[in-house]
């Protein structure tokens, strides 16, 4: 019967305990994570160990489970709840898609799931830099990742800003590679600013997240006017 589930946790699959019964607040933030990953199937009623001890008594309706994470998500995230017998004892397989477009808790919570350098499975922030590459990834052309007409690297983007970047993805164990670029590098590889003929320009990303406020200000109305409201 073990050859119904993994024999171990890794980036697409996690086990639950429900012995105390798991919050909403935890499950939904376990859902989350692996939309934001590459997806996987969660298993609710098992120990991080791959024990078995299965449903508590309030999860046993699984279509309220279902329910209970679309509702909870934003945008609202479709599961599969999949009821399993291990040992005799009742468990859920939650399958979770892989989501092409950030999703957050109904709080506001953002995490996605990676893996950390010794191959255990973390949940980690999902920061605004890092929603750009994932929906390259997707093949979705984004309208943050064009170039903003009239914007320049030295006049729009603000070296404050980007100091503070770099604090922020040492603080929060970002890529490190990305620590040792120089500014235009790092500007580029964060998709901050795009290459056009006329060289590297900054981004809506880039202006978004570290343009300085006067040329917000004075691009706001130009940005409204491009659609980019």
């Amino acid at each position: 019967a073990m050859s119904l589930i993994p024999s171990a946790e890794s980036l697409t699959c996690e086990f639950k305990s429900d012995r105390k019964c798991l919050s909403d607040h935890d499950l939904i933030e376990a859902v989350v994570c692996m939309a934001n990953g590459e997806g996987g199937e969660i298993y609710l009623g098992v120990e991080d160990d791959g024990r078995v001890t299965g449903l508590h008594e309030k999860h046993r309706f699984l279509d309220g489970l279902a329910a209970l994470i679309a509702n909870r998500t934003q945008p609202m995230l479709r599961v599969q709840v999949e009821p399993l017998t291990v040992d005799g004892l009742p468990i859920a397989r939650i399958t979770v898609p892989k989501s092409g477009q950030p999703v957050a808790t109904s709080e506001g919570l953002l995490k996605r799931r990676r893996l950390q350098a010794n191959g255990q499975p973390e949940c980690v922030p999902y920061l605004p830099h890092e929603f750009a590459s994932r929906q390259a990834s997707f093949g979705l052309l984004d309208v943050s990742a064009q170039a903003v007409a009239g914007a320049t690297m030295a006049s729009d983007l603000d070296p404050i800003e980007r100091a503070r970047l770099r604090q922020f993805i040492e603080r929060f164990n970002g890529d490190r590679a990305l620590l040792e670029l120089d500014d235009a590098q790092l500007d580029a590889a964060l998709g901050l600013t795009v290459r056009t003929p006329a060289g590297y320009l900054p981004s809506l990303t880039g202006l978004l997240l570290i343009g300085n406020e006067a040329s917000l200000r004075a691009r706001g109305r130009h940005l409204a006017i491009q659609g980019f409201e």
